[in-house]
């Protein structure tokens, strides 16, 4: 379902290298997946996953809503129907039937004003649907539990013009007949039956206005219906939607690393297409959106990798306009992009857009490490030495930990680094992957004024103040994505990256 988009950047200079941002990834690497093939899926949910939810799909509902239908058992209502022996609804666990009928209105009147206000809506979308044909026999087969299920809500909201989960259902199968609309088809359009899905998560929304999950759904329909709009104002304004209901997705459930992710990706997207004076702001939060996407889930590839395009991004702007962006440079930028690149291939080694990406960006890392920058440290052993003993020096990370390799502000040479004579240093600061327990930021009068870390390992805490808040970000990224590809039983990966 994902449409193939430039990276960001300027599009009238050849020679720039390309690297594909998150909505290019292939089939089902894409930062929203495309829809699962699984028989046995339920129309409604997809249910919690490690991977980002499909576009049309979402997590389970919490309320007491209709319980969803697995294709199993649509089918086989299906089938019974045609049989002419009707389809049997079954109670759902509060008694009432699988519908989800809720509670009735308290007047009569007004619900049947409800009820003639929807027929109209409902015939619009039943024809849409109706009228997808699939672009095989999977597909087609496919429609026909779709537009049986569309049926089926149609007719709740008809007897229950208040049922919530009814209106969430059907636009979920509204959005899942657009995945299946065949593309040389010219009727019905995948942006009506996006449009109407859109009508639907709107009016569940109005009726249940804490159902994160169809704000979260209705984001991604909106960001359909903007790809499909290229870089016009038209898309602007649908982009800035999704953005929209993406934060509240997020307000509603802060716990969900694929919301955060999409979040980005949508604010990426924009970014290309607003005035350039707004352009670095919305740049900046894209950045804050996969970061915390991260931080909830340490071995969220999509995020982590979609995290080093926008950063190269802004490393390609900055180095066409000339100006630091917060006085990082262009080669800081393209470096910090290296390193989430190079940590979304450690994590999966086999999607081929990482790969991809990786031989653009390697290079630009600082080889034969993941990362070296300077840090503040106190003397070996003495974590509660006065500031003044504290001494910014140079440190570096790879697969095996973080290691200071100077002591002052003398930089060690590549060759130096090479060679790991400081390695055996007892009086520097050492800290071997599977020691680590923890890394975090802190705050503690103890030590010097600052952005400061914290590492705790087996052996105890150590304590470490960066240059700046935004060094201090990508120090903890970087020592993180460092141990969960540890954990993660990937560190051989990492270091045949760094090492070569």
């Amino acid at each position: 379902m994902e449409e193939t988009a430039t990276k960001p950047g300027d599009e009238t200079e050849p020679k720039t290298p390309e690297l594909p941002n998150g909505t290019e990834v292939e089939a089902d690497e894409s930062g929203i997946e495309p829809a699962p093939e699984a028989a046995e899926i339920a129309i409604a949910s997809e249910g919690a996953a490690e991977e980002p939810q499909s576009a049309g799909k979402a997590q389970p509902l919490n309320g007491e809503g209709n319980r969803t239908f697995t294709m199993r058992e649509l089918l086989n209502e299906l089938k019974e129907e045609e049989k002419g022996a009707g389809a049997k609804e079954t109670s759902g666990s509060n008694g009432r039937d699988a519908i989800g009928d809720s509670t009735a209105a308290s007047s009569s009147h007004s619900q049947d004003g409800l009820q003639q206000h929807y027929l109209g809506q409902n015939d619009v979308a039943l024809d849409l649907i109706n009228n997808v044909i699939g672009v095989d026999e999977e597909g087609r087969n496919r429609q026909r539990i779709l537009a049986f299920a569309a049926k089926r809500y149609a007719s709740a909201i008809e007897r229950n013009p208040e049922d919530h989960d009814a209106f969430y259902n059907w636009a979920l199968v509204l959005q899942e007949s657009a995945d299946n609309v065949d593309p040389d088809s010219s009727s019905p359009s995948k942006d009506a039956l996006l449009e109407e899905a859109c009508k639907k998560y709107e009016e569940a929304t109005q009726l249940c206005p804490t159902l994160h999950d169809a704000y979260y759904n209705w984001a991604i329909a909106i960001s359909d219906r903007a790809k499909m709009r290229g870089r016009t104002k038209e898309a602007e304004e649908l982009w800035k939607q999704a953005t929209k209901n993406y934060e509240k997705a997020v307000q509603l459930n802060w716990n969900s690393p694929q919301a955060l992710n999409n979040w980005g990706l949508a604010l990426q997207e924009l970014s290309a297409i607003v005035p350039v004076r707004e352009k670095q702001t919305i740049v900046r939060a894209a950045i804050n959106k996969f970061r915390a996407a991260i931080q909830l889930q340490f071995d969220f590839h999509r995020a982590i990798y979609n995290l080093g395009t926008v950063l190269y991004g802004l490393a390609e702007d900055t180095l066409r306009s000339g100006r630091p962006t917060k006085e990082v440079s262009p080669n800081e930028l393209y470096s910090l992009s290296a390193i989430y690149i190079a940590a979304a291939h450690a994590l999966k080694p086999n999607y081929s857009v990482y790969r991809s990406a990786l031989r653009l960006v390697r290079s630009m890392l600082p080889l034969p490490y993941l990362k070296v920058g300077y840090l503040t440290a106190p003397p070996a052993k003495n974590p509660i030495a006065p500031h003044k003993d504290w001494e910014r020096s140079q440190f570096v990370l790879n697969h095996e930990g973080l290691q200071q390799v100077t002591k002052g502000d003398k930089q060690l040479s590549p060759s130096a680094r090479l060679q790991g004579s400081a390695h055996n240093d007892k009086s520097l600061v050492k800290v071997d992957v599977p020691d680590i327990v923890s890394v975090s930021a802190c705050a503690d009068l103890t030590l010097p004024p600052g952005a400061a870390l914290c590492i705790d390992t087996v052996h105890g805490s150590i304590y470490l103040v960066a240059d700046t808040w935004d060094s201090l970000d990508g120090w903890l990224d970087a020592i993180r994505l460092v141990y969960t590809i540890f954990a993660r039983g990937k560190s051989d990966v990492l270091a045949g990256i760094i090492t070569g």
